[in-house]
């Protein structure tokens, strides 16, 4: 029998209220690395006034993360891409009415490729925030389904030298703080639990690096101008551990920026791309 429930395809979740303050949007920006230096992104008393990483979206929509079936073993079930959609900047303070989805899995031989979407709306109905994942079932393909569409590869310039380039450390204890926002995966913090899923040692949260290299772009290429960033898409490479250094690089293009990270291994996030207003 096949592990892929074709079933969950197009079942929206029932709307979740999620209800945050002050503190989460600090704690998520503590979260992918933000430190007393980025004032504006953990001080509620900052001058400018607080502002809010626009990867916090992620958050409420993982507590809408959709079923995508009964019998799937986690442990094959990788994040592959992540995408967000934020047409205004994210308050403060408020509540979100979130809905998941599971819009398409496809067929792609060596595994099951599930799209999914979560959005989020306010409780008078104004559009907040679309989140976007590509899973990989690995070993769950083979079904018979439909093969979907080629993934494009998106590749940095050749010709010519980034235009920012942005490096950080990963704290040791990153993983730690970043699980508080609602991952408890002990992949990222048991080191029983990471060895049985092959790695040597916890690896961080893709979306912590995800949402590192979202702080990066908005404090080195957009000056703290969170508005300006409306899409971020990125694709999981390869995995990054706590202590590692990030270099961000980003290549300037109509209207937005190419994207990638790199660890001292090689690229962690790749096909990156950015849209600015």
């Amino acid at each position: 029998m096949s592990e892929v429930d074709l079933s969950v395809i197009g079942k929206k979740t029932e709307p979740v209220i999620f209800e945050y303050t002050w503190k989460d949007v600090v704690l998520y920006a503590l979260g992918v690395g933000a430190s007393v230096e980025d004032l504006d992104f953990v001080y509620e008393g900052a001058a400018s006034g607080l502002k809010v990483l626009p990867s916090f979206c992620v958050v409420p929509a993982m507590r809408a993360y959709p079923r995508v079936g009964d019998k799937v073993d986690w442990s094959r079930f990788l994040h592959g891409e992540q995408t967000i959609r934020v047409p205004a900047p994210l308050p403060t303070e408020g509540r979100f009415v979130v809905v998941g989805e599971v819009t398409d899995i496809y067929d792609k031989g060596k595994a099951a490729v599930y799209h999914i979407k979560v959005s989020g709306r306010t409780e008078d109905d104004r559009h907040t925030f679309e989140t976007r994942w590509v899973n990989f079932y690995v070993g769950a393909g083979g079904f018979g389904g439909d093969p979907g569409p080629k993934s494009e590869t998106l590749t940095p310039p050749e010709d010519r030298e980034a235009d920012y380039t942005i490096s950080s450390k990963v704290h040791k204890d990153q993983a730690a703080l970043y699980r508080l926002n609602g991952d408890f995966n002990p992949l990222h913090l048991d080191p029983a639990f990471a060895r049985q899923g092959g790695f040597d040692k916890p690896i961080l949260h893709g979306l912590c690096t995800y949402g590192s290299t979202v702080r990066d772009i908005v404090n080195h290429v957009l000056d703290g101008e969170v508005e300006r960033l409306k899409n971020f898409k990125a694709r999981f490479s390869s995995v990054v551990y706590p202590g590692d250094i990030l270099t961000t690089r980003c290549w300037m293009k109509n209207g937005g920026a190419i994207i990638q990270v790199k660890t001292d291994r090689g690229v962690a996030l790749s096909n990156g791309l950015c849209e600015f207003a």
